[in-house]
Order: C-alpha cells, then structure tokens, then sequence
C-alpha cells in the first residue's frame, strides 16, 4: 500500500490544494484549516449552507493566502500580533481567532451574498481533540474534530462502482488517500505507518450533506447519500473514511509505504 494523495483544505469548507509532499504540525497538515469563513455572531460557516464555498479557490503565498471566484480575486495578509481578535465557535468548540483585514470579509460576503468575516487561527491557540478518543494534549485546526481524514482509493472505486454517475475523491474531501488495499480495509485499522510517522486511527467519518455537493459546480446531488446510505449505515449515521491521531510531527510524501501495524 501506498500513500497517493495529500490535500489540505487552508480555508474550511473552501476549495483544497493538492500536495506532493507536506509535514504535520501540532494542528494537522502545516497549512490545513487554519482559516475559517464566520458569520457576523463568528459561527463558523460551511458548505453545508454555503454550497457556493466549493468553488473559492485558494492559493498559499508568502505571508498569506489568494481566494479566487471565477475572475475575482483577492490577496489576504495572515493577521498578526496586534490583529483583533473575534471569538468563533466551531460545533461546540469556541476559541478566540485573529481577524483578517476588512476586504477579506467584504470580498467574501459579496462573493457567497451574506455578511461574513475571514479568520485565521493563531499558533497560541489550543483547540483540543475530543477527550474520548484522543490521549492528552492533541489538538486540531479548524477541522471539524480531528487533524487528519483518510479515505481508501478502493473504497472510492467501490461506491463509484455503485452509482449512475461516478464521482471524484474531492467530494469527501481526506487529506491522504492510500491506494493498493481492499474497498474499506481502513475500517479494520487501527494504528498505521505512512513512510516514518505513525498514526491512531480514531474512529469512522461520518458523513453529513457536503458529499453530495459538485466541487467543480457547487451543485447539489443526492445520489451519493442514497446509495451510501443503502451499506454504510451504522447506528444511523452513513461513515465513510477514517479520522487519524498523532502523537509526533514529521513529514508525509506521494508514494510513502502504508503499513498496518494493528
């Protein structure tokens, strides 16, 4: 098995970049999620109201990020020491976020037609994992809940082999994609190895609308939750893909061996 894809997602909910090789800091991937779209009460926003989210582009530059939306475009300087802060609430998490330049928000509630603001999550902060299932001192980005999702390019092939109209990996959106294994052999794992790092799988994904929105389009297609839905269903809920733990930073490539070691 082989580790064959890396994507970090900079904005949450935003359009990812696909990487050849990436190193993991306190908070996942360096660069995943560490910005965060908020509405004026700073509740954190998704695709999952925001379909239109999907089609911001963004590109990582020196000392901030490009978000783009068809022609448009605006470059964001990452706040600093001195930036005002804004306290944000991610589900049930809430932690104070350092605010991005005026334009930034203007630019985005002009671009998704609603009152937004752009937040970036400092070094200093300490979002902590769910206690249930992390040991002591992880913590996470702007995720939903944990650093890192890991999807099976087999498990991929088998719902495509499934539905009508086959879809893309984006549509789950992991940050690593490990080929050379069965459809769903990831739901037996427990700890791993990609090249020199080991990781905890934690627990299944579960899944909420997002899948079923076009990355490219931003449209809404239900096919993808019916059929899940029809043999991933556990206790209710439709899981596809595993979230990852870590304990030590290190560095991840394009064609890192995958190794199960429980």
């Amino acid at each position: 098995m082989q580790l064959s894809g890396i994507t970090i997602y900079p904005v949450k909910s935003c359009a990812g970049v696909n990487l050849d090789s990436a190193t993991l800091d306190r908070f996942g991937l360096v660069g995943d999620r560490r910005w965060l779209v908020v509405d004026e009460r700073g509740r954190f926003l998704s695709q999952r109201d925001q379909t239109r989210m999907a089609l911001v582009r963004v590109e990582q530059e020196e000392g901030g990020i490009r978000l783009s939306l068809g022609g448009n475009s605006i470059q964001v300087t990452t706040p600093g020491a001195g930036s005002p802060e804004l306290r944000v609430s991610v589900w049930e998490d809430s932690m104070l976020a350092l605010v991005a330049d005026r334009s930034a928000g203007e630019w985005l509630s002009a671009e998704l037609a609603r009152p937004c603001r752009l937040v970036y999550m400092p070094d200093t902060c300490r979002r902590r994992v769910d206690g249930l299932y992390a040991r002591e001192g992880e913590t996470v980005s702007f995720a939903d809940g944990f650093p890192l999702l890991l999807i099976s390019q087999a498990s991929l092939d088998d719902l495509n082999s499934r539905l009508e109209n086959p879809v893309p990996m984006n549509r789950f959106r992991p940050n690593l994609v490990v080929s050379g294994c069965d459809s769903f052999a990831e739901d037996d794992w427990r700890r791993i190895r990609i090249g020199g790092v080991e990781f905890d799988v934690a627990k299944p994904c579960s899944r909420c609308v997002i899948p079923s929105i076009d990355q490219a389009t931003a449209q809404r297609d239900g096919q993808i939750t019916r059929v899940l839905a029809s043999y991933r269903r556990v206790n209710g809920q439709v899981m596809f893909g595993q979230n990852l733990l870590y304990q030590h930073a290190g560095a991840l490539s394009l064609g890192d061996t995958v190794e199960v070691l429980d």
